[in-house]
């Protein structure tokens, strides 16, 4: 039996739509916009004003090799901030401290700045010392 000319155009239309690559999509979340880049004096200006607070560990290490007694991370904590060197909002500023210390021992090895001598006290390694 002879295909009609309904059914010999259906049969085109289907397999050119099955060989035709589908045009793609445009993506909604891709902008035209770029954001222009800071240069460096825009960056200085910006930060020419703030004073940049010291980090607890740096903080923390100062006072380890002032002390020359090996401290814990709750002493050291309150003397900084009893000095006024350093603020926290934090509820557990010296589990944080703890915490600093020891991912430093373990990244930096002998180069740390720190040296764990007991349970929670900690003294200045030698390279800080010279």
């Amino acid at each position: 039996m002879p295909k009609t000319t309904t059914e010999k155009t259906a049969t085109k239309k289907a397999t050119r739509a099955n060989t035709t690559a589908t045009p793609a999509k445009a993506n909604p979340k891709a902008s035209t916009k770029t954001k222009p880049a800071k240069n460096a004096t825009q960056a200085k200006q910006a930060t020419k004003g703030k004073t940049k607070q010291k980090g607890i560990l740096d903080i923390a290490a100062e006072m380890i090799v002032k002390s020359k007694k090996p401290m814990g991370c709750k002493e050291i904590v309150e003397h900084a901030i009893e000095k006024g060197l350093w603020k926290t909002k934090g509820q557990t500023p010296s589990a944080t401290l703890y915490a600093a210390i020891i991912r430093e021992i373990a990244k930096k090895g002998k180069d740390a700045r720190f040296k764990k001598v007991d349970r929670g006290l900690f003294t200045a390694a030698k390279t800080v010392l010279k």
